[in-house]
């Protein structure tokens, strides 16, 4: 269902190599590609996620409870973006573990203080 999702950057060039290094983890990358905008996903027909320098010029700003979510297939990938992001310079928003039934996630935010998480279904 979701198209794709843009995150307000103030730090571009560093949100890219962020994201570059993060999406490599998982088989993403550039798929497209402007001065002020740069999206990954693994094809055109896919999801994907996108950073911007905001149109109107003014500060990119967090969103209070806005959360970017990435779904992967394995407790092992889920783990490996998490380490990422923190290796990246990333802060931890919560360490990779079963939350509730089936549901296995780890939370982080990214330069700009945007929070992610990536996740699996266990199917426990």
């Amino acid at each position: 269902m979701i198209g794709y999702v843009t995150l307000g950057t103030n730090r571009f060039d560093e949100a890219a190599e962020f994201y570059d290094g993060l999406f490599a983890v998982i088989g993403a990358g550039r798929m497209l590609e402007r001065d002020t905008f740069i999206a990954w996903g693994t094809g055109m027909t896919s999801p994907a996620v996108s950073i911007t320098r905001p149109w109107d010029g003014e500060p990119a700003t967090v969103g209070n409870g806005v959360m970017v979510a990435l779904v992967v297939d394995s407790t092992d990938k889920v783990d490996a973006l998490h380490a990422k992001a923190l290796e990246l310079g990333g802060k931890d928003e919560g360490a990779p573990g079963p939350r509730g039934n089936a549901f296995y996630a780890g939370y982080f935010r990214d330069l700009d203080g945007n929070k992610l998480n990536a996740f699996c279904m266990t199917g426990g």
